[in-house]
């Protein structure tokens, strides 16, 4: 089992069971329903920091995720329980968050992931090459 670093303040953990929805033919979680389970985790993380979507939207801003990678280290069944936990890991120029699906009984791993997202002007849609002061501010740092 991999060593977990310590929880931050930039970090979250939520539990998901395995629908049977969630099944392919195979009986084991269909891949595109782990991006289902990142978001789950995604949003309790921004809920944290007070800046999930309806906030960031009010600040002028969408975040749209320009890329994500998964990789599969073992297949989730169904009733399973899971683990998913979120950390920020880059704000300065985009938010990067680094995800660890684990089993919630034994920890072992399932999947680790990353997304980034980056800032886009509402009114003009132009992309933000450095993230808005809004984000510093709700993590609490300062902008560079």
């Amino acid at each position: 089992m991999r060593k977990l670093k310590p929880a931050s303040r930039w970090s979250a953990e939520v539990e998901v069971q395995v629908q049977f929805y969630d099944l392919d033919p195979m009986e084991i979680v269909w891949h595109g329903n782990y991006a289902k389970y990142l978001e789950i985790a995604r949003c309790a993380l921004l809920d944290k920091i007070g800046y999930n979507y309806p906030q960031m939207k009010e600040s002028g801003y969408m975040w749209p995720i320009i890329e994500m990678n998964l990789r599969y280290v073992a297949a989730a069944t169904f009733c399973q329980r899971l683990l998913v936990r979120a950390d920020i890991v880059e704000w300065e120029n985009a938010l990067r968050i680094d995800y660890l699906i684990s089993d919630a009984e034994t920890g072992k791993r399932i999947n680790r992931a990353t997304t980034t997202q980056v800032a886009v002007d509402i009114a003009s849609r132009e992309m933000c090459f450095v993230s808005p002061p809004v984000l510093f501010e709700k993590l609490g740092v300062q902008a560079p």
